[in-house]
């Protein structure tokens, strides 16, 4: 159990680029004990892993992995516990994209896998290659695919670079193989259509594109906005992205959209199971 720790602890200090020296002194712990416990010939406490997870910036994932080393639950507990944590923001995340009805909403995880949509979120998926809508539905593949969102909208992939980018930081940042496949994907995409331009349109502060939909091209600016600072593994960096009509046209569309509206069966954005 100990030797796990001390595996974990090293990775991510080596990680941040920090010696054995420099996490010492930043955490108030002597160097011997730090080598100790790296080498699996102490047990750390729960408090001082805790402790040494905030030194190095530990993405929430791994804090947990690394108290289960340790032989410490994670700070969410059993599956039965964590179910019931994450009820009231379920609830949360329903009433806020209720909200934005008739305009589309979205609420995706840290790797742009979709969490949840509102019934309006529909448009963004209507007319794309159906193999791309296998939960999770993942948006950042969804908006750079050429049979994705680039089919039904003036949006091309390169309108995703500086998505890519800032994803490409934090899956190193993190350590994380699977966002970074994610993102070597999306690149792949982007140089496949390099000699598209952008086609975000806009004043240059909000950016717009126009969606096809069955009644009609509608222009939506679109907004993303980080969903506070959850503790659970399972709602850390969520975020939300709104599509809003960027004229008064497109809300009267939105709007007729929304009234004619084909029945529940068509409300089937895939999501992640809860």
């Amino acid at each position: 159990m100990g030797a796990g720790v001390g595996e974990v602890l090293r990775f991510w200090r080596q990680r941040r680029g920090m010696s054995q020296l420099k996490l010492a002194t930043a955490t108030g712990v002597s160097t011997k004990h730090l080598s100790f416990v790296e080498n699996g010939r102490a047990r750390p406490s729960r408090q001082l892993l805790v402790h040494l997870a905030d030194a190095l910036e530990m993405p929430l994932r791994e804090r947990d992995r690394l108290l289960l080393a340790g032989g410490y639950a994670p700070p969410q507990g059993g599956t039965g516990s964590r179910d019931r944590a994450m009820r009231p923001l379920r609830q949360a995340l329903d009433t806020l994209l209720a909200a934005h009805d008739p305009h589309p909403a979205i609420v995706v995880d840290a790797r742009w896998d979709l969490v949840v949509a509102n019934a309006a979120a529909e448009l963004l998926w209507d007319g794309v290659d159906p193999g791309l809508l296998t939960s999770p539905v993942n948006i950042l593949r969804l908006s750079t695919h050429p049979q994705g969102l680039p089919r039904i909208s003036t949006a091309t992939p390169a309108c995703s670079r500086s998505l890519i980018t800032r994803l490409r930081r934090k899956a190193d940042e993190d350590a994380d193989d699977t966002l970074l496949d994610l993102v070597l994907e999306a690149e792949g995409h982007l140089a496949d259509a390099s000699g598209q331009p952008p086609r975000w349109t806009g004043d240059g502060v909000m950016a717009s594109f126009e969606l096809k939909t069955r009644l009609g091209m509608v222009s939506l600016h679109t907004v993303i906005a980080t969903l506070g600072a959850p503790l659970d593994v399972g709602a850390s960096d969520l975020a939300l992205e709104t599509f809003l009509p960027a004229n008064e046209d497109s809300a009267a569309l939105l709007r007729e959209l929304a009234v004619t509206r084909p029945g529940p069966q068509h409300d089937s954005a895939p999501t992640r199971p809860e």
